[in-house]
């Protein structure tokens, strides 16, 4: 597509609901923004294995008026990716405005007006796990934010959720989320409507990922 007819197409674009709640779940997840021109514009890129390519398939479907082209594998590392990335535009701006800090992944001050539950589902959808198949409780792997900001949504899932977690260290100076096993139910009760259309999340709420 020409610039002139990317132009015209981003002029009538407006993010839905949905969109807002999925982008806010993926930049808590896997997600991220980027800027080609000093933070005018932005653009979400998102990768996964290509172990997920439904879902992969399932977000770009959501974002289908935001893309100019399907999702794409690529090797790195000798395993396989699958990919996309959105057009850049004036719409991600208060998301990255608001999630990042000198190019840092942050949880924002106003995060409890930002997340929903779809956002929760997304974001188990990146970073969750069950805590191994001998447990009933379930993880989210959130290393890339500090305690502070964590104790925040701690407390947010509390208030808005009415879902109680608590913050394991790892290695030294990582925390995550843990679900203990009550709130676990809880959790899954969000997040089990949306695997019906991503059977690879089934899997993974098993803690079975399917073989490359």
């Amino acid at each position: 597509m020409n610039s002139n007819k990317i132009k015209q197409a981003k002029l009538g674009l407006k993010l839905s609901k949905e969109q807002r709640d999925i982008i806010v779940g993926k930049i808590l997840g896997d997600g991220h923004l980027e800027t080609q021109n000093n933070g005018r514009t932005y653009r979400m890129i998102i990768e996964h294995s290509i172990k997920q390519a439904d879902y992969v398939y399932w977000l770009a479907n959501l974002f289908d008026e935001w893309i100019l082209s399907r999702p794409k594998i690529r090797i790195k590392n000798n395993r396989k990716y699958i990919s996309f990335k959105t057009i850049s535009h004036s719409a991600f701006r208060f998301y990255a405005h608001q999630f990042y800090k000198d190019k840092v992944k942050v949880i924002p001050k106003n995060i409890e007006k930002l997340i929903t539950e779809k956002s929760l589902a997304i974001w188990f959808f990146d970073d969750g796990s069950k805590k191994s198949n001998s447990h009933s409780a379930y993880v989210i792997h959130s290393l890339g934010f500090v305690k502070k900001d964590l104790e925040l949504i701690k407390s947010v899932l509390k208030n808005k959720f009415c879902i109680d977690v608590m913050l394991h260290k790892q290695k030294e100076k990582y925390w995550r989320l843990y679900f203990p096993s009550k709130d676990s139910m809880k959790l899954k009760k969000i997040i089990e409507p949306l695997t019906i259309e991503i059977p690879s999340m089934k899997l993974k709420m098993s803690n079975i990922m399917p073989k490359k």
